[in-house]
């Protein structure tokens, strides 16, 4: 998590960019890796992450002067960039959405919360991930996996901070539901 003086020079580099595009690259240092396995879990296919980051560092340095200051690291806008590059992708290409979810991350998580997971049960819980709707995986993806706060997320799927919220208690509860789940969240379960 990164503190407000911090998130301020980002927006600086970012400003600097657009009358000179080589700051741009620190930020791009910074944050590809992030961004290229964002995507890469939605599409399963390299080659065609590696197209859609460039596609959207491109997008953010062309448009770093539209970059509005509302509290949040430069990162979040990189990662709405990302999420409307790949909703573009799949709308023209009109394939159905993947979601590759990492298992070393979610036996991380099941780990943190709850006892007596047994590899059959976590193979369905896998499976039954891949199976939630694209906005439940959104949220749950950009919480657990890219460790972001609500305000970031509603920031990146463009809705509100309660939005984001809602989102992923109905996320959670419906997999503590299924698997009897327990997840910690904002230091609470």
């Amino acid at each position: 998590m990164l503190s407000d003086d911090e998130i301020r020079q980002e927006y600086a580099i970012l400003k600097q960019s657009g009358k000179n595009p080589a700051a741009f690259g620190e930020l791009y240092e910074k944050y590809y890796d992030k961004i290229f396995n964002f995507i890469y879990r939605q599409t399963d296919d390299e080659d065609l992450t590696a197209d859609l980051c460039s596609q959207t560092f491109l997008n953010a340095l062309k448009n770093s002067h539209r970059f509005e200051f509302r509290g949040v690291p430069v990162s979040s806008w990189f990662y709405r960039i990302a999420a409307n590059e790949v909703n573009k992708h799949y709308r023209k290409e009109k394939k159905i959405r993947v979601f590759s979810i990492e298992e070393v991350k979610v036996r991380e998580l099941i780990e943190q919360g709850a006892e007596g997971w047994d590899e059959e049960l976590i193979q369905r819980l896998l499976n039954y991930l891949k199976e939630l709707p694209t906005d439940m995986l959104e949220v749950l993806e950009l919480r657990f996996f890219e460790d972001k706060d609500f305000k970031e997320i509603a920031f990146i799927l463009n809705i509100t901070e309660s939005g984001a919220k809602m989102r992923t208690y109905r996320a959670l509860d419906r997999l503590r539901k299924n698997f009897n789940i327990s997840i910690k969240y904002d230091g609470k379960k």
